[in-house]
């Protein structure tokens, strides 16, 4: 049950708090996959404690006993330790949600500033066009025949 006890953390080689949050996630999985195994083995164990106390072929006095033995095993079937796994890993589930939100948002934001000094040096350049253009047009437009003529020389 263990074979894919760190198949869910990102792929990479990594350093520093990254790569230490990874090795801890790992461990956790390891962990809670142990704990896993663990509880269900009891359950198992548990079960076949109560099919074999499920026998009616004693005299009274003991179905009674037996009756409650089935009871007891059948609350510990209940396995609480199971419901507290569970409840973990939600909690793993979340929280391993956020560093994964956090990689794709900081994935964006690189993404979007990238863009963003794109579009200022494109704006740049732009502007530097329009004003070499319209530096042409002035020194046209000065010597124009236009200007001579809408503007006489005493």
């Amino acid at each position: 049950m263990n074979k894919g006890a760190a198949g869910g953390l990102g792929g990479g080689a990594g350093s520093g708090p990254t790569a230490a949050a990874a090795a801890a996630a790992a461990q956790k999985q390891k962990t809670l996959l142990q704990r896993v195994e663990g509880d269900i083995a009891n359950i198992v164990d548990n079960f076949n404690h109560l099919v074999n106390v499920a026998r009616v072929n004693d005299p009274p006095v003991r179905n009674s006993q037996e009756a409650f033995m089935m009871e007891m095993r059948a609350a510990r079937m209940a396995a609480d330790s199971l419901l507290k796994l569970v409840s973990e890993l939600k909690q793993t589930a979340i929280f391993s949600g956020f560093a994964s939100l956090n990689d794709h948002v900081e994935e964006r934001r690189i993404e979007f500033n990238q863009l963003a000094e794109k579009t200022d040096r494109t704006l740049s350049r732009v502007g530097e066009e329009a004003a070499a253009s319209l530096k042409g047009l002035e020194s046209h437009y000065s010597s124009s025949v236009q200007k001579i003529i809408q503007n006489p020389q005493p």
